[in-house]
C-alpha cells in the first residue's frame, strides 16, 4: 500500500470529507487495510479568494510548493490536493517535487465525459471561472461549463461555510443555485467546490450530479491499492 500526500487546509473540513471518503470507500477488515495518508492540513495557505478574485492577496503558489516538498520528504508516494480552484497553482507543486500529482481536475473531467455530461453546471467559486482552471480539461472533452449569471450568492454560500455557518441553513440557498444552472440549460451539475461537498444532499435529484471529490477519493484508493 503506497502513502499518499494531502495538501490540505482549503477548507480544513473539506479535508477531513476528503478523509472520510477514502476511509468508507476501502472494505477494511482491519487497521492496516486502509489507504495510509499524510496530511498537511494548512488553513494558513494564502486565500485563493483574496489572490484571484479580490486581487491584492499574496500568493499561494510558494507556500503549497513548500507543503509538497514537506509530503515527499515524509515519505508521501503522490499528491493530491482537495481544493479546485488551488489547482491554478498545480504548476507550482509539480514543480515542487517529482512525485505524480493526483490532478482533481483533469480525474473529474474524464469522469463526467464517462457520464455522458454535455453542459455541466458549474456550483464552483468565482475564483474557479476566473482563473479558467476547468477550461483544458473541459475542453479536451468536449465539456461546456455553464456557470452562473451572477455568482455572488454562490460564493456567500462558500463563505458561509468556511465560516462555520449551520448547513441546513444553507442547503436551501444551494439548491436554488443548482436549479437557476438548469434553467440555464445544464444537464449535469458538477459539485466543483469542496467546501459544497459537505452539502451534496442539497442538490435536485431530477439530475446527474458529480462531486469531484469523489473522483479525487477513487483515485487516491486506486494509487495507494494499485
Amino acid at each position: 500500500m503506497k502513502t499518499v500526500g494531502i495538501l490540505g487546509g482549503m477548507g480544513p473540513e473539506a479535508t477531513i470529507l476528503l478523509m472520510q471518503k477514502v476511509l468508507a470507500a476501502v472494505p477494511a477488515r482491519d487497521d492496516a487495510d486502509h489507504v495510509p495518508l499524510l496530511v498537511h492540513q494548512n488553513p494558513q495557505v494564502p486565500s485563493r479568494i483574496k489572490a484571484l478574485i479580490e486581487g491584492g492577496g499574496d500568493d499561494p503558489g510558494p507556500t503549497l510548493a513548500k507543503m509538497a516538498r514537506d509530503l515527499q520528504s515524509a515519505g508521501a508516494r503522490a499528491l493530491a490536493m482537495p481544493c479546485n480552484t488551488a489547482h491554478h497553482y498545480a504548476p507550482a507543486i509539480r514543480a515542487a517535487t517529482d512525485l505524480p500529482f493526483l490532478d482533481m481536475l483533469d480525474l473529474t473531467a474524464a469522469h463526467l465525459a464517462r457520464m455522458g455530461a454535455r453542459r455541466v453546471g458549474m456550483l464552483a467559486s468565482p475564483a474557479t471561472r476566473i482563473a479558467g482552471v476547468f477550461g483544458a480539461p473541459f475542453a479536451a472533452r468536449g465539456l461546456t461549463p455553464v456557470f452562473l449569471g451572477d455568482d455572488a450568492a454562490l460564493l456567500a454560500i462558500i463563505r458561509a461555510v468556511k465560516g462555520g455557518a449551520p448547513l441546513a441553513a444553507l442547503r436551501p440557498r444551494l439548491g436554488a443555485e443548482a436549479e437557476a444552472l438548469l434553467s440555464q440549460g445544464a444537464d449535469h451539475l458538477l459539485i466543483a467546490c469542496t467546501e459544497l461537498s459537505l452539502m451534496t444532499d442539497a442538490l435536485p435529484e431530477s439530475v446527474s450530479t458529480t462531486d469531484s471529490l469523489d473522483c479525487l477519493t477513487s483515485a487516491i484508493v486506486d494509487f495507494a491499492q494499485g
